[in-house]
């Protein structure tokens, strides 16, 4: 008797676990009209909408720590997860507005990477190879940082960087690729290209995205043999006198006729080759170049 008086009052205990004041808040938190709700609510709150997902919460800072643990404690599919991430897309929204960090500040990117290095790892082994790239990052990295540049990740053989400054940033990739100059492992001196590019890209954690990451990589490309190339649109921003000062001349790099049109590079893009004037010969200078005539 007393046992199945007991299995009667556990009865409605289990009902109350399922379908009383715990039970619809379980299931209200789960319900995908729910969660749909509260992610459209989110596409008007400050910030990125999709504030905590892998790209936006790298890196360093607040939201972004609080945001990786966000991730791993809270369910993936439930509401109360985007309630937590929206109240971390306006934090993280307030501290770029208070940093002053506007989202799609122009910047100025730089990628470098090293002329005909695959083909000489093949051959040299990786020891060889991991000595090497640690005497080119020793020596090219820092001309980077010290001129306010921000290394924002490294690609093997390769580097990208970003500047707030045009100016800058082809001044410490002149520097770098001399730098490089005096590496050597085992009688090889590898030989550095850099690419820059000006635009607006889009910030997501510790990374860059967007168009004008894809123009600077294809910019970097067409320094074929070596040396440093720029955009048009980094050339136009930098002032007549720092010519002078950077002690460079300019040539427009012309596409050969039956080349391929490069891709995600804009059709009236034009690129150019950085000399020092001391390599620039006769004709050398500090320059602009002539407009192009087609």
């Amino acid at each position: 008797m007393d046992v199945e008086s007991f299995d009667e009052r556990s009865g409605p205990v289990g009902e109350i676990g399922s379908s009383g004041p715990l039970g619809w808040l379980r299931k209200t938190n789960q319900s995908p009209s729910v969660i749909a709700f509260v992610k459209r609510a989110r596409r008007v709150l400050p910030g990125d909408p999709d504030f905590g997902d892998p790209l936006s919460s790298a890196g360093v800072g607040g939201p972004r720590a609080a945001a990786r643990v966000a991730d791993r404690l809270l369910d993936r599919d439930a509401a109360s997860r985007e309630v937590g991430l929206g109240a971390l897309q306006v934090w993280q929204a307030v501290a770029e507005r208070v940093s002053g960090r506007p989202a799609n500040r122009e910047v100025t990117l730089m990628f470098t990477d090293l002329v005909g290095f695959s083909a000489w790892s093949l051959k040299a082994g990786d020891d060889a190879t991991l000595k090497l790239l640690r005497r080119v990052a020793q020596v090219v990295e820092p001309p980077l940082l010290e001129s306010g540049g921000h290394i924002v990740k490294r690609m093997g053989d390769g580097t990208m960087a970003v500047f707030s400054n045009p100016v800058t940033a082809v001044h410490a990739a002149l520097i770098a690729l001399d730098a490089v100059q005096s590496v050597e492992v085992n009688g090889y001196t590898p030989r550095m290209r850099a690419g820059v590019h000006t635009g607006r890209p889009q910030r997501i954690g510790s990374d860059w995205l967007g168009v004008d990451v894809n123009i600077a990589a294809r910019v970097m490309d067409r320094a074929t043999r070596g040396g440093l190339v720029v955009s048009q649109t980094t050339l136009e921003r930098i002032p007549d006198d720092e010519f002078g000062a950077l002690a460079v001349s300019v040539k427009r790099v012309r596409r050969p006729v039956f080349a391929p049109k490069p891709d995600g590079v804009p059709a009236d893009l034009d690129m150019y080759r950085v000399r020092r004037q001391r390599q620039a010969g006769k004709n050398g200078g500090a320059d602009r170049p002539e407009e192009p005539t087609g």
